[in-house]
């Protein structure tokens, strides 16, 4: 680990002592001048013209009210808090120990990670809900009812059928589709077989916690090499399909929002052994 910057010298590269406490909160350790420069890079690039300390903060989200989400339990949702990254950690773990011990594995992939540096793409449109996921019924105590997506599948299969073709056409190396565990185990799951991991940023203006672990369907992790992106873009922009950019895979490491979630293998191993 690189040494930590004095307040003062972060102060001279814009970063107040608010914000220099509140970036040590996240990192879990006084920050290095590489730690700052990375977030610094990371704001200006979407910070969407907030102040640093705002943004780093994150924007409260209040969770939007669907009976049949939520089934009538409006008090429950009305003081549902935002975890901080830094509590998505513990709760990955879990669900990822949840899901071994009840299926033995977690989701498969059809297609792991083969190598670093690709650039990873969620395709479909960026849901801010929960429905009927683990996490949503441990973490947060929503009682849920099975939900009719029949009116979904049409648009799911014709999103998968143009994703296919990509595939056999060698423009995707990797596509899976978001099911139990949302985001961020479908993710694990494309890493985890050949010890990838991946460095992505979470949509500033979705709850963290529903954007990783939502379950919505009708979403995809797709990764691709760096020079086919401005293709897959112009076919996504072609076939009216929403997609977003996530960020890359990495030789092993997991990092979200700048946050170090150690290495993937990691995951393999029970919580209370990691350090």
């Amino acid at each position: 680990m690189s040494d930590p910057i004095s307040k003062e010298l972060a102060e001279s590269m814009g970063v107040s002592n608010a914000c220099y406490d509140e970036i040590s909160a996240i990192l879990g350790h006084l920050p290095s001048v590489e730690d700052l420069s990375t977030l610094l890079a990371m704001w200006d690039s979407n910070g969407r013209q907030q102040g640093l300390f705002t943004w780093l903060r994150g924007i409260p989200h209040a969770a939007e009210f669907n009976e049949y989400i939520y089934d009538g339990q409006r008090e429950a949702v009305e003081n549902i808090e935002e975890p901080r990254i830094k509590e998505c950690y513990n709760i990955a773990h879990s669900l990822y120990a949840r899901q071994s011990a009840s299926g033995g594995e977690i989701i498969s992939s059809n297609t792991p990670f083969e190598t670093t540096g690709e650039s990873i793409f969620m395709v479909g449109k960026v849901s801010s809900q929960f429905l009927n996921s683990d996490y949503a019924r441990r973490y947060l105590h929503m009682a849920s009812n099975p939900i009719d997506m029949g009116s979904e599948e049409e648009n799911t299969n014709y999103i998968r059928m143009i994703l296919e073709s990509l595939l056999d056409n060698n423009i995707l190396h990797t596509c899976d589709e978001i099911v139990e565990g949302g985001l961020f185990l479908t993710l694990l799951a494309s890493g985890l077989p050949n010890g990838y991991g991946f460095d992505i940023l979470c949509a500033r203006e979705i709850r963290l916690d529903a954007f990783l672990f939502g379950e919505e369907s009708g979403r995809f992790v797709v990764s691709l090499a760096e020079r086919d992106d401005d293709f897959f873009l112009m076919k996504m922009d072609e076939a009216q399909i929403n997609c977003c950019f996530l960020g890359r895979t990495t030789s092993g490491r997991i990092l979200i929002d700048g946050y170090d979630f150690g290495n993937i293998n990691t995951f393999a191993l029970p919580l209370k052994t990691q350090s």
